[in-house]
C-alpha cells in the first residue's frame, strides 16, 4: 500500500522543528528561508500563534512565524531579510466578489473619481482629460464614486459635463443607477428624437423629444452596459499593459487575491484571454479565481452546456502556485430572468414569472457536473425564489457539499438565512451600501438600513461569509473603504447606517476579507492565514489597522505587498523591491496623468 506524502504545511512545520535542533550557521541550504521579515507586528490569524514579530518564507509558502530571534535562525547566506520598522503586517486581502478582469481590460481608459472629495476638482480633471483624449476616443468615468463623497454633496449637471468635455464624447457612470453622456457622445451614437429606448432602460428626453444625455437604469442596467459597449476599446497589447498596471493598483492596497464574479460584456473565453496570457507569462501579481457569467438572454443554458465541455472548476494556469489563475464555477448571472439588479433609486424589481423554469435546468446541469455556482441576490424576495429552485434540484440531484453562493443579500431575512445554511451555501457581502446607503435609507428607512446586509446576524448563524467590494462600477476597489464600512457602519458620505451591536470588530472584518473570502474559491486551506504551509501572501501597512482612529481606516495602504513570497508592490523605503512595469499605454491614458483610486494627481489643488 502506498501512503500519501506529507502536505506542504506539514513539511514546513517539520522544517521548523528540525531547525530548532540545528546550530545556527550549519543549516542545510534546503532548510533556509528565501525571505524573512523582522521587527513587525504580525497578525497571523493562525489560532496556534495569533501574533508574532517575524515570519520566514520558502518556496512561496510560510515556513515559520515567531520572534525575531526564532525566525532569524532560519536565515542562510542568500536569505533576503526585510526590517518592517515596527509596522503592522497582515495576511494578503482577498476580495470575494469583484470584476477585476473587466476592470483590467479598461483601466487605462477610465478616469477614476473614486476618493476625490470635491466635485469641482472632479470636473477639473475631467476637463483636462477631455482635452488630452485623441479624436475618436471617449473620456469616461465608470463607477466607483457617489455624489455623497463630494463636499458639494450633489451630482454634476448635464451642463457641467458638456462644458467640461466639449467635442470629446464623454460617458459618466453613476453606480448602476444612471449615466450622463454629453452632446458629442449622443452625436457619436447617432441618437435623435426617433431613437427608441434600449432594453432595460430609459433615455431621458427634452420637450422636443431629443435625448438630453441622462440615461436611467429602469428597471436594470442593460442600457448602461450597451451604451458603454459602443465606446472604443484598447488594443490587445494595451489591454495587457492596462491589466498589469491595474493588478499593481490592487497590490497598492494589500490585495493579493480576488474572485471575479463575471460581468456584463465579459465573454468567455475571449475576454479572459488577457489574464490567462499574463498567467502563462508569470506576470500575475494577484491570485484570480473566476466565474463564468451567462451573457445573452435565452442562451444561458446553452452557454453552460458548452462551457462544461470546455473547462472545469479547479483548472489553473500559470506559474503562480498553487492557484494563480483558477477557474471556480458559474455565476453571478445564471439566467437573465433571475437578475434582481439593485438600484435603490427605483422600486424593487419583480423577477420574471417563468424564472424558476429557466433557472432549474441550469442549476441541475451545474450540480451534475459538480460546478460551484453563485447568483446575484440583492433582495430577500428574490433569494427565497432562488432557494425554491435549489432545494428542488437538491431533492433530485443532491448537492452533497457542492459550494454555492448568494452574492450581496442586502435584505436577506433570518428564515432565509436558515435555508441558505441548511443547503450548505455561503454569502459574499460587499460594501455597496457605502455608496448607496443614502438612497437605501430614503426608500426603505433608517431601521431597515441597520441590517443591509445583516452581516453580524449571518455570521452568528454560522453561514460562510466573505467580504468584498463589487468593484469597479458599483463600488470602489479600495478594500479599506469596505473594511471601514464593516467596522464603523458609515457610508462614504459619513451617514451612520449600522449601530455598534450589529457591526463587526476590526479583527472579524479582517477575517472575512482573508480566510472568509478564501472559502468562496475553495482555498481556505491554502491562504488567508500566515501559518506554516500556507501561501506567503501578506501586506505591510502604512498605518496600524487595529489602532488608528476609525476615520483613518479608509486612508490605509500597503507599503510592501508580497505574493507567492515575492514583493509585488513597494512604497517609500520598499519601493526598490517591486519589479518594474512597462510604461503606461496609451500615453494619453488618464492613469498616466492622475493615477487610480484617490487619483494622486487629482488631489492637487490649482
Amino acid at each position: 500500500m502506498t501512503l500519501p506524502g506529507p502536505t506542504p504545511r506539514l513539511l514546513a512545520a517539520l522544517l521548523v522543528l528540525l531547525g530548532a535542533c540545528t546550530p545556527r550557521g550549519t543549516r542545510p541550504a534546503s532548510e533556509q528561508a528565501s525571505l524573512i521579515v523582522v521587527n513587525a507586528k504580525v497578525t497571523t490569524q493562525d489560532p496556534r500563534r495569533p501574533e508574532a514579530s517575524a515570519l520566514a518564507v520558502k518556496d512561496g509558502l510560510i515556513l515559520a512565524t515567531g520572534s525575531d530571534e526564532e525566525v532569524r535562525g532560519l536565515a542562510g547566506p542568500n536569505t533576503h531579510v526585510i526590517d518592517a520598522g515596527g509596522r503592522r503586517l497582515i495576511p494578503g486581502l482577498d476580495d470575494s466578489h469583484n470584476h477585476v478582469i473587466r476592470g483590467g481590460l479598461n483601466y487605462h481608459l477610465e478616469l477614476r473619481w473614486d476618493g476625490v472629495r470635491s466635485l469641482r476638482r472632479a470636473l477639473d480633471i475631467l476637463r483636462e482629460q477631455a482635452a488630452r483624449t485623441p479624436k475618436g476616443q471617449w473620456v469616461r468615468v465608470v463607477g466607483g464614486w457617489t455624489e455623497f463623497q463630494f463636499d458639494e454633496r450633489r451630482m454634476p449637471t448635464l451642463e457641467e459635463i458638456n462644458e467640461a468635455t466639449g467635442d470629446t464624447p464623454a460617458f459618466i457612470l453613476n453606480l448602476y443607477n444612471q449615466a450622463i453622456i454629453n452632446r458629442a457622445a449622443i452625436q457619436a451614437l447617432g441618437w435623435d428624437a426617433s431613437t427608441p429606448n434600449p432594453p432595460g432602460g430609459e433615455i431621458q428626453r427634452g420637450a422636443d423629444g431629443r435625448p438630453t444625455g441622462l440615461l436611467l437604469a429602469k428597471p436594470n442596467a442593460l442600457i448602461l452596459y450597451s451604451t458603454l459597449a459602443r465606446a472604443p476599446k484598447l488594443s490587445r497589447e494595451e489591454q495587457l499593459n492596462s491589466t498589469r498596471h491595474f493588478l499593481r493598483e490592487y497590490n497598492r492596497f494589500g490585495l493579493t487575491s480576488a474572485i471575479d464574479a463575471g460581468g456584463g460584456g465579459q465573454n468567455f473565453p475571449d475576454d479572459y484571454g488577457v489574464v490567462e496570457e499574463l498567467a502563462r507569462r508569470g506576470e500575475l501579481t494577484l491570485r484570480i479565481a473566476y466565474y463564468l457569467f451567462a451573457q445573452k438572454k435565452g442562451q444561458e443554458l446553452a452557454d453552460y452546456q458548452r462551457w462544461v465541455g470546455m473547462t472545469k472548476p479547479g483548472t489553473t494556469v500559470g506559474l503562480l502556485k498553487p492557484n494563480g489563475y483558477l477557474m471556480s464555477g458559474a455565476g453571478e448571472n445564471l439566467a437573465w430572468a433571475a437578475a434582481d439588479f439593485e438600484n435603490f433609486l427605483e422600486e424593487r424589481p419583480e423577477l420574471e414569472p417563468g424564472m424558476e423554469a429557466e433557472l432549474k435546468p441550469i442549476i441541475t446541469l451545474l450540480v451534475k457536473n459538480r460546478w460551484p455556482f453563485r447568483i446575484h441576490g440583492t433582495y430577500d424576495e428574490s433569494i427565497r425564489r432562488f432557494l425554491d429552485v435549489f432545494e428542488a434540484v437538491n431533492r433530485e440531484t443532491p448537492f452533497n457539499g457542492l459550494r454555492w453562493t448568494i452574492d450581496h443579500a442586502e435584505t436577506i431575512k433570518p428564515e432565509t438565512m436558515a435555508r441558505v445554511k441548511a443547503l450548505g451555501g455561503g454569502v459574499a457581502v460587499q460594501s455597496r451600501m457605502t455608496m448607496q446607503g443614502e438612497y437605501f435609507v430614503k426608500r426603505y428607512g433608517a431601521k431597515a438600513a441597520e441590517d443591509a446586509p445583516p452581516v453580524r446576524a449571518m455570521k452568528e448563524a454560522g453561514i460562510p461569509l466573505g467580504a468584498g467590494t463589487d468593484a469597479t462600477r458599483v463600488d470602489t476597489y479600495n478594500p479599506w473603504v469596505a473594511l471601514s464600512w464593516m467596522t464603523t457602519g458609515r457610508t462614504e458620505g459619513g451617514l451612520l447606517l449600522t449601530p455598534p451591536e450589529k457591526r463587526l470588530s476590526r479583527e472579524e472584518a479582517l477575517e472575512l476579507y482573508t480566510v472568509g473570502s478564501a472559502w468562496f474559491s475553495s482555498e481556505e486551506e491554502l491562504k488567508g492565514r500566515l501559518a506554516p504551509g500556507q501561501v506567503a501572501d501578506f501586506a505591510l501597512l502604512s498605518e496600524d489597522y487595529f489602532t488608528v482612529p476609525e476615520e483613518r481606516i479608509r486612508a490605509i495602504e500597503s507599503v510592501l505587498t508580497v505574493v507567492d513570497g515575492k514583493p509585488v508592490y513597494g512604497a517609500g523605503e520598499y519601493a526598490g523591491l517591486m519589479p518594474a512595469l512597462p510604461p503606461i499605454t496609451p500615453a494619453w491614458s488618464p492613469v498616466a496623468h492622475f493615477g487610480g483610486y484617490g487619483a494622486p494627481g487629482a488631489t492637487k489643488t490649482r
